[in-house]
């Protein structure tokens, strides 16, 4: 749904996480993932396309040298809600065998999707796969997930910014904003007419 006045910014209830707390914690990230594979190989798969922004700049604060690629999983369309249908719509370009793989999210909720994720990725016999996230909503597990790094627990609020989008929207903004309730729901009742 094209805006045709106004910015994102105008649609955002409050800020949760600014662009300098960001900025802070994905360095520090960045040192210990730096500590915890120095003098191993490191490969960084980001899940297009929420973690983009936050792959960049982990990437950055990365020291010691690795490689990068891409997945791109499906399970929510234009929803709030995950369908619980994951899809692979795009997959990694290089095998992962015997190698160091650190999986890049933007956000861990219910879990299903990275559980599915773990298992595909582990078939392919990686020497190792740990898991880097920038949010996690706690609140909303429905499986098991052993998170190595995260960069902040978050409540259950539908947040967007810095890779996060609501309907391919808002991910330019440079901060984690909670996204005001009247913009999701107008959606929510125009996909139920």
């Amino acid at each position: 749904m094209p805006r045709t006045s106004g910015t994102l910014a105008d649609d955002i209830d409050h800020i949760l996480i600014d662009e300098e707390t960001l900025r802070m914690r994905v360095r520090e990230l960045g040192r210990e993932i730096n500590d915890f594979y120095q003098d191993q190989d490191l490969l960084l798969i980001s899940v297009l396309k929420g973690s983009i922004m936050f792959m960049a700049d982990l990437c950055r604060a990365i020291d010691i040298p690795h490689e990068i690629d891409f997945m791109a999983t499906s399970s929510y369309g234009a929803g709030m809600e995950s369908t619980g249908v994951v899809r692979i719509i795009k997959d990694l370009n290089n095998p992962i065998a015997d190698r160091n793989i650190l999986i890049v999210e933007d956000i861990i909720d219910s879990g299903h999707t990275l559980t599915y994720l773990l298992g595909l990725l582990d078939q392919r016999q990686p020497k190792s796969i740990r898991i880097v996230s920038l949010l996690d909503k706690p609140s909303r597990r429905e499986v098991e997930l052993a998170v190595d790094w995260t960069g902040f627990s978050i409540p259950n609020e539908f947040v967007v910014g810095y890779g996060l989008d609501f309907d391919e929207w808002y991910r330019n903004l440079p901060y984690i904003g909670v996204l005001k309730c009247s913009v999701y729901s107008e959606l929510e009742d125009a996909a139920g007419s």
